[in-house]
């Protein structure tokens, strides 16, 4: 009895993965790191695009991972390159311990694996930046390997598909093992790019298109009626607010004071204007005034900076200032990681999106920043979230 009851289980899995499959033969999104069957996987691009995509959309993602190909075509040519490059030309993206993470796996791999990438989850775990889903992802569409990554998409289809109903995320490890029996011994990367493709096209979080679903006769979910509430999730809490200043030091030729963060932390690696701690309590007046990088005559302008990161939300008061040519920084910003930069160059920086932010309150109405810098994607996206 329990061997024909689980010889009919294996039946079902059988059946579910032959009709994702078959639907991905049909309908597969064409992506320029994917390959067309019969051809070798490119392990550099697979794992470039892996990167990248970590909470980010195709979208976003499709013409940035261009740029990179273009400027550095192989992990050889990445390693090589210097962090400052790879995180300008990453601004904008976000998360961007991403990019640092990248850098450094790229050298790794360059260094320490002859320009290879290893070939299974273990080995690759090992890499800077690669967990547990990015190794399984890796493993099975460069390599092959019979491994079964779960990202956002797969999470949702499997939860509706087996009608999983404990809240996230305490449902992820049953989501996980029910994942894991759909993976077939053949195709493997294939089905880990099926099962993505199902989520973000027809298993969608809202109105998912049950009525052409491949899976629909196996799914839990849609035949208890329940499938688009699911997964469920646990209530989150607020998002706390922290709060600071910043300062924007502007020279006669035009030229702004940047700061480059620390290497290790938020933003870890990118250029700010020199700010205060960001904490609960926003400091005024004189107290936000001992945190200038500059002696000048500063004003505060109107209207806040407002960004929302993954844990928290920040408010910034913005403070401007017009310097002489011979200015220097004080020591309290830290002068060993200050540069000037002029406008013509904003554009190219790696500045993350808030700070993006900051220019654009502190500067466009003077015309500061560069029409090249005003046109670029990052600062037309960070004018919309602060007007």
């Amino acid at each position: 009895m329990q061997r024909r009851a689980a010889e009919r289980v294996q039946r079902e899995e059988r059946r579910i993965a032959d009709a994702v499959l078959a639907w991905y033969d049909r309908e597969r999104r064409r992506l320029p790191w994917r390959v067309e069957h019969g051809e070798a996987p490119n392990p550099y691009r697979i794992w470039l695009s892996e990167i990248m995509l970590q909470q980010t959309t195709v979208k976003a993602v499709l013409p940035r991972y261009d740029l990179f190909l273009r400027r550095w075509p192989d992990v050889a040519a990445l390693a090589r390159a210097e962090l400052g490059e790879v995180l300008a030309a990453w601004a904008g993206l976000g998360y961007y311990a991403r990019a640092r993470n990248l850098h450094d796996c790229a050298r790794v791999v360059a260094e320490r694996h002859g320009g290879r990438f290893p070939e299974d989850e273990a080995g690759l775990r090992k890499l800077p930046g690669v967990g547990d889903y990015t190794a399984a992802a890796i493993a099975a569409i460069a390599f092959g390997k019979r491994a079964t990554p779960v990202d956002g998409n797969i999470e949702r289809v499997v939860a509706r598909l087996f009608a999983v109903t404990t809240p996230l995320p305490a449902a992820k490890t049953d989501i996980r093992a029910f994942a894991e029996t759909l993976t077939p011994d053949d195709r493997p990367g294939d089905f880990a790019q099926a099962m993505m493709d199902l989520g973000a096209t027809i298993c969608t979080p809202r109105r998912p298109a049950c009525g052409v679903c491949p899976v629909r006769p196996d799914c839990r979910g849609f035949a208890e009626g329940c499938a688009e509430a699911l997964p469920y999730r646990a209530a989150k809490g607020e998002r706390p607010v922290r709060r600071g200043a910043t300062f924007v030091a502007v020279r006669a030729d035009g030229a702004v004071l940047l700061r480059e963060r620390p290497l290790h932390g938020l933003l870890g690696g990118m250029l700010e204007t020199p700010s205060s701690p960001w904490e609960e309590a926003e400091p005024g007046g004189d107290s936000a005034r001992r945190y200038a990088p500059v002696a000048a005559d500063w004003r505060k302008l109107p209207g806040l900076v407002e960004h929302t990161f993954t844990h928290f939300h920040l408010e910034l008061s913005v403070y401007r200032a017009e310097v002489g040519q011979d200015a220097q920084p004080k020591r309290v910003a830290e002068p060993e990681r200050c540069l000037w930069l002029k406008p013509r160059a904003l554009a190219g920086a790696a500045l993350p999106s808030v700070m993006r932010k900051v220019l654009l309150h502190a500067l466009e109405e003077d015309r500061v920043v560069s029409p090249a810098a005003r046109a670029s994607p990052a600062l037309r996206r960070a004018r919309r979230r602060s007007a």
